[in-house]
């Protein structure tokens, strides 16, 4: 068995590559790309567990569930991401397995449909912001709040949403079986999405809720949980970028911690929606006893591996 462990964290564009391929059969050959990649990197004696982003395709089932409620019972949103663990974690088993079998590696793959506990006292389940499902006209809305107890907000003048909370992760319920996977050997995919969100009451026991755990977060807490050498987030650039987009752009090759707070404080070089979540995530990674970080996109993972590109977060 390897000694080297790694957590990779997939974003979307490792499921869905653009508005034209969202069908199963797409996700399913974006996914094989992806995979290849990191069969790769596990050819070169990582072992690995793997999480993956989910809004999209809760967002189908959502869409799904919506359309057919007056001919079934609408799916709860925890469950929703059970079903995507599930789905997107069947993709990227098999697309490994067929990698493996290309590459005469004898590995084998699970998925651990995870839950990831949060705090219910958690000050993100007061003001929810993560708009999830469809757009509904206000009477729409209002009836849902009155009759479900959503909470809904006006987007922007194209209709009105719901909004669920994000909390922060604080356990992975099953670390315990993640890490007997790991130390057999055996790949994992696991926090899917960010993991369930689920809650304990006074006894302890547990309970999913309507949140949406930041993907990249759950990643960071189990790769500090886990002990892995490396935590490599998987996104849709070569590098981080200072000023993205703008004339004055700068791709970096490394940053210490240090330098990536001092960025993130500063509040104008990475997006909310985008890369100040995964900069945030190496952060809590490296702050918490890791020590290494890259950041890159799927095609390049192997590249990044061997120091030629991607961008490298340090502790100094």
């Amino acid at each position: 068995m390897s000694d080297k462990v790694a957590v990779i964290a997939i974003g979307g564009n490792s499921l869905i590559r653009d508005k034209a391929h969202k069908s199963v059969q797409d996700q399913y050959d974006a996914a094989n790309e992806t995979s290849k990649h990191i069969a790769k990197m596990i050819k070169q004696g990582w072992n690995v567990a793997i999480a993956h982003g989910n809004g999209p395709q809760v967002g189908f089932i959502l869409r799904r569930s919506e359309l057919a409620a007056q001919e079934l019972h609408e799916v709860p949103l925890d469950v929703c991401g059970a079903d995507t663990q599930g789905a997107i974690g069947y993709a990227l088993q098999q697309t490994l397995y067929n990698h493996f079998q290309d590459m005469g590696l004898d590995k084998n793959v699970a998925t651990v449909v995870t839950q990831v506990e949060v705090s219910a006292n958690d000050p993100a389940f007061q003001n929810p912001t993560k708009p999830i499902g469809s757009f509904m006209d206000e009477a729409q809305a209002m009836a849902r709040r009155e009759h479900d107890g959503w909470d809904v907000v006006e987007d922007a003048g194209r209709g009105w949403r719901r909004v669920v909370a994000s909390p922060l992760p604080e356990r992975i319920v099953e670390e315990p079986a993640v890490k007997q996977l790991i130390n057999a050997g055996i790949i994992v995919i696991t926090v899917g999405g960010g993991g369930i969100p689920v809650v304990a009451d006074e006894n302890g026991k547990l309970k999913g809720v309507a949140a949406v755990i930041d993907k990249d977060f759950a990643s960071a807490l189990l790769a500090n949980r886990i002990d892995a050498d490396l935590f490599v987030i998987s996104t849709a650039v070569e590098k981080v970028a200072l000023n993205f987009g703008k004339p004055n752009e700068q791709w970096l090759d490394k940053m210490t911690l240090d330098e990536a707070k001092a960025y993130l404080a500063e509040g104008i070089h990475f997006a909310k929606g985008s890369m100040a979540p995964k900069i945030q995530a190496a952060i809590n990674f490296l702050e918490r006893g890791g020590t290494h970080v890259i950041i890159t996109d799927p095609q390049n993972i192997e590249r990044a591996l061997n120091g030629e590109t991607g961008t490298h977060i340090v502790v100094e």
